[in-house]
């Protein structure tokens, strides 16, 4: 018995949430050289370092983190920017710490693609426990970014990357969104990515409670698809390599430096993953820009596709339905537990129809 397919729903233009009930640390305003630090973003003594701070200014909107924009002068007399970025409790501790080491590992294997981050950790503030993450300021634009340029970059962090254990994952649980993923290191691909979605699934469940058969299908997938779609890219003496990702490469995490003109990507949440995993978001509801097939044959034109390239399709749908199935956990289910459940549909019903 073939599964139905079921269409989403219209859904506007996706844009990460806004919430406007976050306000700035109440933190005891610091001191720059003894002088104090203008700007509506009050900086806690612990992110000043020898530079002289100017100011420090709200900047920027984001879903689950406040942000802002810091102006300091170096020693030498050059003006400096940084971008912080302040999130509460264990959940901000989780998201700015993993945030902090997925972008630092990215940084020091493709420095021209990332901004560099500086240190996170907790602020002077007991209630409610807040935590920070500091990198470099770069003024940027969302442009549409050039497919071979922007292909280009994905391909040279890939292709540089080198997992630390020669295993799948991280050596912490990074967050895609507000939630962690099950990023424990694992020998086996397939292993691996069954760890990633028997963890977004409990999220779903914890979060969004039942919904339709979601649960029932996700373990179809697991027992019956997963072995045929991804067991072909480690038989036949085949291997795959654990790759550095970002992780949640889609439109909004990536911009264009006004001052140069390079393409830069941020909000990271890295682990060592099968490759063709950081291009599955492209072909998500989330992606307007990124969507165009362009970009997707510019990767894959420099990159290659891996062995047996006739199920690359299927490989992608699988990775993207893990993809929607974590941001349905974030986004209370929304369009993306939607589109995870279409990709569910259709895999089962080639590979592992209901009888």
């Amino acid at each position: 018995m073939a599964l139905k397919i079921q269409r989403p729903t219209p859904f506007p233009d996706f844009t990460p949430p806004t919430n406007p009930e976050l306000r700035a640390p109440l933190v005891t305003p610091g001191k720059s050289q003894g002088r104090e630090i203008k700007g509506n973003f009050p900086l806690d003594q612990i992110v000043i370092d020898h530079s002289q701070v100017l100011s420090c200014d709200r900047y920027g909107a984001s879903a689950w983190t406040v942000t802002a924009k810091i102006v300091t002068t170096l020693p030498t007399g050059e003006p400096k920017l940084y971008f912080l970025k302040c999130a509460e409790e264990n959940q901000g501790k989780a998201m700015l710490e993993g945030e902090f080491n997925s972008m630092l590992e990215l940084y020091k294997t493709s420095p021209d693609f990332f901004p560099r981050p500086y240190k996170w950790g907790k602020l002077n503030l007991i209630s409610p426990e807040t935590y920070y993450f500091l990198c470099d300021f770069i003024e940027m634009n969302h442009s549409v970014p050039d497919p071979v340029f922007f292909a280009s970059q994905v391909v040279q962090l890939h292709r540089a990357s080198k997992s630390p254990t020669g295993m799948f994952g991280f050596h912490l649980n990074t967050c895609q969104g507000n939630l962690p993923q099950q990023t424990a290191w694992n020998p086996s691909w397939i292993d691996y990515f069954v760890q990633l979605v028997k963890g977004a699934m409990a999220l779903n469940k914890e979060r969004n409670g039942d919904w339709k058969d979601l649960e029932q299908l996700i373990d179809r997938l697991i027992t019956h698809v997963v072995p045929q779609v991804l067991g072909p890219l480690e038989a036949n003496g085949r291997t795959v390599k654990p790759t550095l990702i970002h992780g949640d490469l889609w439109d909004g995490n990536i911009g264009t430096s006004l001052e140069n003109g390079r393409i830069y990507a941020f909000d990271a949440c890295s682990h060592y993953a099968h490759n063709e995993m950081e291009i599955a978001i492209w072909r998500t509801k989330s992606c307007k820009i990124l969507k165009d097939k362009r970009y997707l044959d510019s990767y894959l034109s420099l990159m290659g596709t891996s062995e047996p390239v006739e199920q690359f399709e299927d490989r992608n749908r699988i990775y993207t339905c893990y993809l929607a199935l974590h941001a349905s956990a974030c986004h209370h289910g929304s369009y993306f537990r939607e589109d995870s459940y279409e990709h569910l549909t259709y895999l089962i019903n080639k590979y592992a129809p209901l009888q």
